[in-house]
């Protein structure tokens, strides 16, 4: 499985940017997916996550209500739209893909390259 992000860049505060993660697997709907994030200097901190279905999703509190994550599962991908944007969202953004219910920290079968997120203030 190969997992491709992409959709960062360099965004002013309050802006907006909008990830996109596209898996090379043809069982895509058995894996639940998720974005993670990596700050300089920081440890990796799960970001969102979505169901198998689509029908569930989880959220960091410090996400909430700005960041909606969702996915096309005939096409293989898993978005990010990132909206109002602060600077602390600056980080290196990384998808991961989980076969099962849910995708868990420490538990993860794979992982995109990742895609840089710069907000400016």
């Amino acid at each position: 499985v190969q997992l491709q992000a992409s959709g960062g860049g360099l965004v002013q505060t309050g802006g907006s940017l909008r990830l996109v993660c596209t898996a090379s697997v043809r069982t895509f709907s058995g894996y639940a997916m998720g974005w993670f994030r990596q700050a300089p200097g920081k440890e990796r901190e799960f970001v969102a996550q979505i169901s198998r279905s689509g029908l569930t999703t989880n959220y960091a509190d410090s996400v909430k209500g700005r960041f909606t994550i969702s996915r096309d599962n005939a096409k293989n991908t898993v978005l990010l739209q990132m909206n109002s944007l602060k600077p602390e969202d600056t980080a290196v953004y990384f998808c991961a893909a989980q076969y099962g219910l849910e995708v868990k920290w420490g538990g993860v079968d794979y992982w995109g390259q990742g895609t840089q997120v710069t907000v400016s203030s």
